[in-house]
């Protein structure tokens, strides 16, 4: 007879699923990959980057969890649909990340209609309808997460639309905790300062990323996974009694 070694035990969120928006790159893929590791399924949106996503799922899988990737258009509401429609194929969800955004650079004397509309529809109108899907068809006890900016508390010129985009987005984690708390559902955002992401190296020069983590107390920018062990917590079982929040997460510098 041979003795095999004590089995891993299962994660604090096995049998747990999951839908997160924009999974395949930035802190959506960390907190893909994070809440996986602690057993969930998970399935993620993206828009463009089908080779990005495929790496996410197949890196989930080796690990033996279970991973989808739909592709979607956040700005498109019917798109937000057949996420819905895959979620329920999925087997439903427990948990739902509010994650992916896009930005915007414009001065309010510049700004424009297409712009603010498309900032809005990504950042504040999906997540909205997002919430209402799960408002309906989250299973009891599950848990939203929604990803803010520390924008909202900190602006910065050149983001007037973005900041008002994740201000309603953390009215409505306020609303939607009362509104859900019946069927046991905590619903919290986590405010991240600046991260070490895609969108955040493209849209300032090394000199302005260099100046942002001087400034903050711990004296680094945040990476991904600052962010996804935070959501990973707020997600699970530890978390059960904190609803209606806002988590900051950024080094100190608010």
């Amino acid at each position: 007879m041979t003795e095999s070694g004590p089995e891993t035990p299962p994660g604090p969120l096995a049998g747990k699923s999951a839908v997160v928006t924009g999974g395949s790159r930035g802190i959506g893929r960390a907190v893909a990959l994070r809440l996986a590791r602690e057993g969930c399924a998970v399935l993620f949106s993206y828009r463009d980057d089908a080779a990005a996503a495929r790496e996410v799922v197949a890196e989930i899988r080796a690990a033996g969890g279970r991973a989808e990737a739909e592709r979607v258009d956040l700005g498109v509401l019917s798109d937000l649909d057949r996420l819905f429609a895959a979620a329920e194929a999925f087997g439903g969800a427990d948990i739902l990340v509010n994650n992916a955004a896009v930005s915007g650079a414009s001065a309010i004397a510049d700004i424009t209609e297409a712009e603010y509309d498309r900032i809005m529809a990504v950042n504040a109108k999906a997540p909205l309808f997002a919430l209402r899907w799960a408002g309906n068809h989250l299973r009891k006890g599950g848990r939203i997460v929604n990803v803010s900016s520390l924008n909202t508390a900190v602006p910065e010129p050149g983001a007037a639309a973005y900041s008002a985009s994740k201000a309603a987005l953390e009215q409505f984690t306020r609303v939607a905790s009362r509104e859900f708390a019946d069927r046991g559902i905590t619903v919290n955002t986590v405010s991240p300062g600046p991260v070490e992401t895609d969108m955040l190296l493209a849209a300032n020069p090394p000199e302005v990323l260099e100046q942002a983590a001087a400034m903050t107390p711990l004296g680094r920018l945040g990476r991904p996974a600052d962010i996804a062990d935070v959501v990973a917590f707020l997600a699970g079982p530890d978390a059960r009694w904190i609803t209606g929040q806002k988590l900051v997460v950024a080094g100190g510098l608010a």
